[in-house]
């Protein structure tokens, strides 16, 4: 009988997860490319090595020392490749991590953004006090809204606090509630939650709008996909 082991290896995403918590993919700057640049974010972590820049040299580094992942600050790929025929560096290093399984994940102006990043070291350095973001990131705060049956409306409510959503400043569980009149006509190729196929139907709605960071819509779309998918729900996510 095998051992239950305790402490299961990392997956890529893991670290992943630890340094999005850290500089959020929402504050990088419209024209960067921060994130998982290749590589399988399920792939098990063997190792990681840290660097500026992912080159070609970077990247044998990296398996010479048996580290299938590079954290770079600066992305390797930050335009458009319509070919990878390596013939530039950048196509050579990324040609070489993809042969050999190698991930590579940027965080670049999303670090430079937030209060603990790459700035504050450089303002430690120089000694100086005070400092504060010289231009802070605006529409981090998206605004979701979606429509609940009246009775399942405090299920769905709770369901979106779970996963993130309401927080303002030093409040939680903040929502706007309007009730209404909903009505739709499900087809003969639907599964009405409530209803019947190719009848008008009217349901008691709540209109539920609430607020998040925008990092954290993907996590919220997926925790909360399950009970949207299995129920006549609407959900629009606005800037």
């Amino acid at each position: 009988m095998q051992e239950k082991d305790n402490n299961p290896v990392p997956q890529i995403k893991d670290i992943i997860s630890v340094l999005e918590k850290l500089a959020p993919p929402s504050y990088q700057e419209g024209y960067d490319n921060a994130g998982l640049l290749t590589g399988n974010a399920n792939d098990e972590v063997k190792g990681v090595l840290l660097c500026l820049d992912s080159t070609e040299k970077v990247i044998d580094e990296a398996i010479a020392n048996n580290c299938n992942m590079v954290v770079a600050h600066h992305p390797i790929i930050f335009s458009g490749l319509k070919c990878i025929t390596g013939k530039t560096y950048v196509e050579r290093a990324v040609i070489k991590a993809i042969k050999n399984d190698v991930a590579i994940y940027a965080i670049h102006t999303n670090l430079d953004n937030v209060l603990h990043g790459v700035n504050k070291m450089i303002c430690e350095r120089l000694g100086l006090i005070n400092a504060s973001i010289l231009l802070p990131k605006s529409n981090l705060l998206k605004k979701l809204v979606t429509f609940a049956p009246t009775d399942h409306a405090e299920k769905v409510r709770n369901a979106l606090f779970g996963a993130g959503a309401g927080h303002i400043g030093a409040y939680s569980h903040c929502s706007f509630n309007t009730t209404g009149m909903g009505t739709f006509m499900a087809g003969k190729d639907a599964t009405p939650y409530v209803g019947e196929k190719e009848k008008l139907h009217t349901e008691n709605e709540v209109r539920i709008e609430v607020v998040l960071k925008a990092g954290r819509k993907e996590k919220l779309l997926a925790g909360f996909c399950k009970i949207i998918l299995t129920r006549r729900w609407r959900m629009i996510f606005m800037g």
